[in-house]
């Protein structure tokens, strides 16, 4: 037996925002990020719709991108105090993520992280309040998904916490919110919903209920994603939608080693993180030939091909295409293809990762790598050498024969 849960409510359109006006309830707090929703008036718009629908609302502002685990506790329990029924979160992945977080403590006050992080372990919500979730950006999906990704920094560790209960009750999928995003948010973000579709895809747990999202989400980012980065507002709206058909293909048949990798090496460096999206859009291509090897795996790639009509006469040339095809992407978008070329804010440029010290927490990386929640729906399973060859192919670009 399987399971295939969804918010109940999405509302999506221009304009979908204002269904907060119909929420029912008596106090609301609303989750926010760094500033955006403010200054595009979004915030403001949110907490008016709340009052007008009676609602006495309180804000958690600041929230920084890879929300750390004191965030959530500080957050949980302004919630203990506050009282809240219901959680608004806006922005990007980050403050809708850690609302997710703080609601689970919220709830049940003695859970720690360590518990949180017990995957599909949680105990029931919704006995203090229900969630409402609006994403500003076009790439995480997590206004549909069961997953939350939190940090660690005393690790340098991104956790993923991973249970049906923290999927949203209420998503609001308003493409007016993705208007606000800089051109380098687009691309990587955009390249994190890819790489969501894609995986979903090929994972183990994939069905005949997540498989139509998953093809429908990649032919519409292969339609729209570049031009949105280039600045087509109209495709900007698509790849929101689009986004949000990846969120709920994966978060159903959940995820594979390209997530994994991407987790445990975010934020393992010294010099600065490497952002999630641009981190996928790197070790996508490495990963999809390491699970060529897996003649299920390559079936499926292939099928990808042939649905956005890559070409190609046999398996081995479809996958290549759909390899050549990421990595040209990749470039449309100036994403760089390996870790040594990681520049500052996901650029390519000088790396913010020397090669000493990624040769040094190399075996931990990919240690942590296999133990990490998306690995076991991964289609083939990496040994801890293979794990560490896979990240060096991933670091010179270097490539996958193994």
């Amino acid at each position: 037996m399987a399971r295939f849960c969804l918010p109940r409510d999405l509302y999506h359109g221009k304009g979908s925002l204002e269904m907060l006006k119909t929420l029912e309830g008596k106090k609301a707090v609303i989750c926010v990020g760094g500033g955006s929703m403010k200054r595009g008036g979004f915030l403001d718009r949110a907490q008016k719709y709340l009052e007008e629908a009676g609602m006495e609302v309180k804000l958690i502002e600041g929230i920084e991108s890879d929300p750390s685990v004191e965030t959530v506790m500080k957050g949980a329990s302004v919630m203990q105090e506050f009282g809240p029924d219901w959680i608004v979160a806006m922005g990007g992945g980050s403050p809708i993520d850690a609302a997710k977080a703080m609601w689970i403590k919220y709830e049940y006050p003695e859970v720690t992280f360590e518990d949180m992080c017990k995957v599909f372990g949680l105990p029931k919500l919704r006995k203090k309040a229900h969630f409402c979730a609006i994403p500003s950006t076009s790439g995480t999906a997590t206004e549909v998904t069961a997953f939350s990704i939190i940090t660690d920094y005393s690790k340098g560790i991104k956790y993923p916490i991973a249970d049906f209960e923290i999927t949203p009750d209420v998503a609001i999928v308003d493409p007016d919110l993705a208007e606000t995003m800089p051109a380098k948010l687009v691309a990587h973000t955009g390249m994190d919903a890819m790489t969501h579709a894609i995986e979903a895809y090929v994972s183990t747990a994939n069905c005949d209920y997540t498989d139509p999202l998953a093809l429908h989400a990649i032919e519409m980012i292969k339609e729209n994603l570049v031009k949105s980065y280039n600045g087509d507002m109209s495709c900007r709206s698509s790849m929101h939608n689009a986004q949000c058909l990846a969120g709920m293909a994966f978060s159903n048949a959940l995820l594979g080693i390209v997530h994994s990798m991407a987790h445990k090496t975010g934020a393992a460096f010294e010099k600065g993180h490497i952002i999630h999206g641009a981190a996928n859009a790197m070790y996508l291509p490495k990963v999809i030939k390491f699970n060529s090897k897996d003649a299920t795996a390559a079936k499926r790639y292939a099928k990808i091909a042939d649905f956005i009509n890559l070409g190609g006469n046999t398996e081995t040339e479809k996958i290549d295409n759909l390899i050549a095809y990421l990595r040209k992407m990749n470039d449309d978008l100036n994403i760089p293809h390996s870790i040594n070329n990681y520049g500052e804010g996901g650029l390519p440029g000088e790396t913010i990762v020397p090669e000493e010290e990624f040769l040094a927490k190399l075996h931990d990386i990919a240690a942590n790598a296999i133990l990490d929640a998306c690995t076991g729906s991964n289609p083939r399973q990496p040994s801890q050498e293979e794990m560490e060859k896979l990240l060096k192919c991933c670091y010179y670009d270097t490539e996958v024969d193994f």
